[in-house]
């Protein structure tokens, strides 16, 4: 489990708005994701290679800066391979992987390799386009691919390393725990994704979450906030942040609960709401969908295929956008053909939000992502009056 206490409590105690304060607000325990588990294991494995010893617990920074210590659960060391495992924390989250054992075993190769990551049992490999990874590769996404290179060129720089290894990644009844994810429907195959962009699981809570959203329009109201950005995540955060400018408690974090945020808004307005988020989750709310939760509802390719075709796509792309595997792929496939997807996603997903606010005094433009943070989509923002 998760080593010192308060190393995220400490790091947002002070925060007054956006995803910090609402996480307080909730009163839930967050917990870790799976690559922060994975980097915490292959930071230990690494270190025993090259020391001979593992370090326990093991401590790592995550992207914001946090510095979780994670007890080993499993280790191993001989045969020019150490093995560390760390038993996954979810905090208050119901995720799937809660209390699975994360497993990373690391093998040193030939200078000039780098680091090669390696599906093991219980984690899956890509088999479809339109994901963040090539076919063929393992199920390890990029933000913890990142971190576990940053990792072991530290631990390659303390130690006299070369910093070139195979990270093998396993996950213990990885495979069967996938059966009850959408992993299989995305072609992931033979187990579970390792992911996580903060390495922070942020609890999972309907009524603390919508209260917490409704708090924090209450204290961009009171600090004389006329414009807010509901995010659906830390990345959306950074780009509404970078576009508008907008201060911490203007802020709301607003995951999955976009009908949370537009309710509020119509009894309680501020002159002008920015909506920031993936683009499939956007997409979602473009089709009439309030809550964006993968369990409750999911990419409508049909409905892409709809926008796609008022966009100018000809029949052989509308039939590959309905046909496609992911969000993604339908949007990459409309930008290589010139047909603004995501332009139009944002639109009706903007259009969707006036219809819900239904009247309110509330301006909205919308703004869609990738999975990097890359803009994709933009709709100005437009009043009731202006629909």
């Amino acid at each position: 489990m998760a080593g010192p206490e308060g190393t995220v409590a400490e790091a947002k105690s002070n925060v007054t708005g956006g995803r910090g304060a609402q996480l307080q607000r909730t009163g839930l325990r967050p917990g870790w994701t799976t690559g922060a588990c994975a980097t915490a294991g292959a930071t230990a494995a690494y270190t025993a290679l090259l020391t001979g010893e593992f370090p326990d617990p093991v401590t790592i920074t995550l992207p914001k800066g946090e510095t979780p210590a994670f007890a080993l659960a499993a280790e191993e060391l001989g045969g020019g391979r150490a093995m560390a495992g760390v038993v996954k924390d979810a905090g208050d989250d119901p995720d799937v992987t809660h209390g699975a054992l994360v497993r990373a075993t690391v093998r040193v190769l030939p200078a000039g390799s780098g680091v090669v990551f390696r599906a093991g049992p219980g984690v899956g490999t890509v088999t479809r386009p339109g994901l963040p990874l090539a076919v063929g590769e393992p199920a390890v996404n990029p933000v913890p691919r990142q971190l576990m290179r940053e990792h072991v060129a530290a631990v390659a720089a303390r130690y006299g390393g070369s910093g070139d290894v195979e990270i093998e990644l396993s996950v213990d009844h990885g495979e069967e725990i996938a059966r009850s994810t959408w992993n299989g429907r995305l072609g992931i195959l033979g187990g579970l994704s390792i992911l996580g962009t903060t390495g922070i699981v942020v609890p999972y809570s309907c009524s603390a979450w919508i209260d917490s959203i409704r708090r924090g329009v209450d204290v961009a109201r009171a600090a004389g906030r006329t414009h807010v950005a509901g995010c659906t995540g830390s990345t959306s955060e950074k780009v509404a942040v970078a576009v508008h400018g907008l201060p911490e408690d203007a802020l709301l974090d607003m995951g999955d609960f976009a009908g949370a945020v537009l309710k509020y808004l119509r009894r309680h307005p501020v002159d002008r709401l920015t909506v920031a988020g993936g683009f499939a989750k956007l997409s979602k709310l473009a089709a009439g969908h309030l809550d964006l939760h993968s369990s409750r509802s999911q990419v409508d390719k049909s409905f892409l295929a709809r926008l796609a075709r008022e966009g100018g796509a000809d029949e052989e792309l509308t039939a590959a956008v309905t046909s496609a595997n992911t969000g993604l792929e339908a949007l990459q496939r409309c930008a290589a053909r010139g047909v603004p997807l995501g332009d139009l996603v944002a639109r009706a997903a903007r259009d969707e939000a006036l219809g819900v606010l239904r009247g309110a005094p509330v301006a909205v433009d919308v703004i869609c992502i990738d999975r990097a943070g890359t803009v994709v989509g933009r709709a100005e923002a437009r009043g009731p009056r202006e629909r």
